[in-house]
């Protein structure tokens, strides 16, 4: 019996910007798939709904995969796979093992011989380096920083040193709640001439994007609202 195939959908990382996210393409094949891992069982089938794809969601089955499970764990819902099944692999928000636990998955599939197959989709890291004029020929995505300033501080100090001796970019992310406070770190400890871009609600209504010298940055009035950003900067 031929295997099934592991198919990794990207999920939407604003609301309202489904339409330019997903080609058709990637429609068409969701309509196809009845087995769907995801990080967030709730939120995965909201995703479908969204999309209005003319299914009835309720005869879908779905297994949670999130940063705490082990592969040994999803073994019995992977072996639709050898079934012939297709399984799909949702992220939370944009595409499958990309500062998201998918790998899990995607290493199994390896290892077994199923055939991976990746689709077109929004990405925030990196639409956010696109827009950043960053080095995008070198660069770095650190996911998050430590969160006590007596961790944070000097890993800043390391990573900045980094960037300048390799002209590489740093990339990172913060739980929407701190973002205030991460903002604050960077303008404190990073050097003067350091660019820096801030990355807020991408793709989202209240997109901004911009880069700047960390002493211009200290020269603007900005108040981070709960929302996801990304930060990046190269010194």
């Amino acid at each position: 019996m031929q295997k099934g195939k592991l198919h990794l959908i990207p999920n939407m990382i604003a609301d309202d910007a489904i339409l330019q996210s997903f080609p058709p393409h990637n429609l068409e094949i969701l309509k196809t798939i009845h087995y769907f891992l995801a990080e967030d069982i709730r939120t995965a089938r909201r995703f479908l709904s969204v999309l209005d794809l003319g299914i009835n969601i309720r005869e879908l089955t779905f297994e949670k995969m999130d940063k705490h499970t082990k592969v040994q764990a999803l073994e019995p819902f992977l072996a639709h796979l050898s079934q012939g099944n297709d399984i799909g692999v949702l992220s939370e928000s944009g595409c499958p093992g990309i500062a998201d636990p998918g790998n899990v998955a995607v290493q199994w599939a390896h290892q077994e011989g199923v055939k991976v197959v990746p689709y077109v989709g929004p990405s925030s890291i990196f639409l956010a380096l696109m827009a950043s004029g960053l080095n995008g020929q070198n660069f770095c995505f650190q996911g998050y920083l430590p969160v006590k300033d007596v961790e944070r501080t000097p890993r800043l100090k390391e990573i900045e040193t980094h960037s300048a001796k390799n002209h590489q970019t740093q990339i990172f992310i913060e739980t929407p709640y701190r973002n205030a406070s991460l903002w604050k770190a960077l303008l404190q400890n990073l050097a003067p001439k350091t660019r820096l871009c801030l990355a807020y609600d991408v793709m989202g209504k209240e997109e901004y994007i911009r880069t700047l010298t960390v002493a211009d940055w200290k020269k603007q009035a900005l108040e981070l609202d709960k929302m996801p950003a990304l930060f990046l900067f190269q010194a």
